[in-house]
């Protein structure tokens, strides 16, 4: 059995929560864990080839943003407590691509935070935890 838990991080204390809490368990049971963050991003939209390049080379700096202001602290901050993991950031829509990460690395668990940093817009139409706790083909834990 693969021993590997997926942590969703967004850079919000919800996810800080999510991350302290998955290594506590890690270190309980040995554990890896998989540090996931997801760049919110729809593929449908009607760009010229102009706007698609300029729309690839914003995506490549948002990965470079998200993986050195939140996956990079998440991942030392994991080494430090002797933790084995490894880190992804995707682009996509956040419960789908987290349910493909889940699938992909075959993981046994997928701990998130309650809120995470989409504040308002989680109230009209809902959260990735709620999402994910109906969807999800393996456990959730959602911290509060």
């Amino acid at each position: 059995m693969n021993n590997l838990v997926l942590v969703a991080v967004d850079g919000s204390e919800g996810g800080e929560r999510a991350l302290d809490y998955a290594a506590e368990r890690a270190k309980i049971g040995g554990a890896k864990i998989l540090v996931a963050y997801v760049i919110e991003w729809s593929p449908y939209t009607f760009n010229t080839p102009e706007e698609n390049a300029e729309r690839h080379m914003r995506r490549e700096q948002e990965i470079e943003r998200a993986s050195t202001t939140v996956v990079d602290p998440a991942a030392s901050k994991l080494a430090g407590l002797g933790i084995d993991h490894e880190t992804v950031v995707r682009h996509g829509p956040p419960s789908e691509t987290l349910i493909k990460l889940a699938e992909k690395y075959g993981v046994q668990q997928i701990v998130i935070g309650r809120r995470g940093q989409s504040g308002i817009k989680n109230l009209i139409f809902g959260s990735v935890a709620g999402t994910l706790v109906q969807t999800s083909p393996v456990p959730v834990v959602v911290v509060p």
